[in-house]
């Protein structure tokens, strides 16, 4: 694993740093880069998900539906949370789980990465990979989901407002506000 030693080191955290948001939030992209400034190990969970089930998450939900790719995620974010310190990156409904959202906050720190939905329908329109999406309107799907599921992202230790900016800013963002919730809290 390479570091970027462009930039000031950041002391390593000693808890996992886990990612929430609505799919296409930017997770996984700003996450693997998050997880090269810190010099910590990336994990999407989506893919841990897809390893451990030998099949990707949509043909999961076609196969076995949405109860059962929920089940095998919760078992998956049980394994990740209790192993060593990572950035990971959740899946949007993976704190839905309220066992999950136990271990969370037991093992990591959690970081809301909140945007503009019709940005993040932008995005998730580009691609057909999201079950959750297939055949609706991504801003009206998307909107639903958030009424859902922005009450519990906000239980998050942190938030923070990314956009359509680049991916650095948002890294950079995170970075200083992990920073300042260290600070108050003692704990990385």
């Amino acid at each position: 694993m390479s570091r970027d030693t462009s930039r000031p080191a950041i002391p390593a955290p000693t808890r996992i740093i886990a990612l929430v948001g609505l799919m296409g939030v930017g997770k996984s992209t700003v996450g693997r880069r998050l997880a090269n400034r810190l010099g910590l190990p990336f994990v999407d969970g989506d893919d841990a998900i897809e390893a451990a089930a030998q099949m990707t998450v949509s043909e999961i939900f076609a196969q076995m539906g949405e109860a059962e790719f929920r089940a095998g995620e919760a078992r998956v974010m049980r394994r990740l949370l209790e192993g060593p310190p990572i950035v990971l990156a959740t899946g949007g409904g993976a704190v839905l789980n309220p066992d999950t959202r136990a271990l969370m906050k037991a093992k990591a720190t959690s970081v809301w990465l909140r945007a503009d939905i019709r940005v993040v329908a932008s995005r998730v329109q580009r691609r057909d990979t999201r079950p959750l999406l297939r055949g609706k309107d991504p801003l009206a799907a998307l909107t639903a989901m958030a009424e859902v599921r922005y009450p519990v992202y906000a239980t998050a230790d942190v938030t923070v407002d990314v956009g359509a900016g680049a991916h650095a800013q948002a890294v950079e963002a995170i970075l200083a506000a992990l920073q300042a919730y260290w600070a108050t809290e003692g704990e990385r």
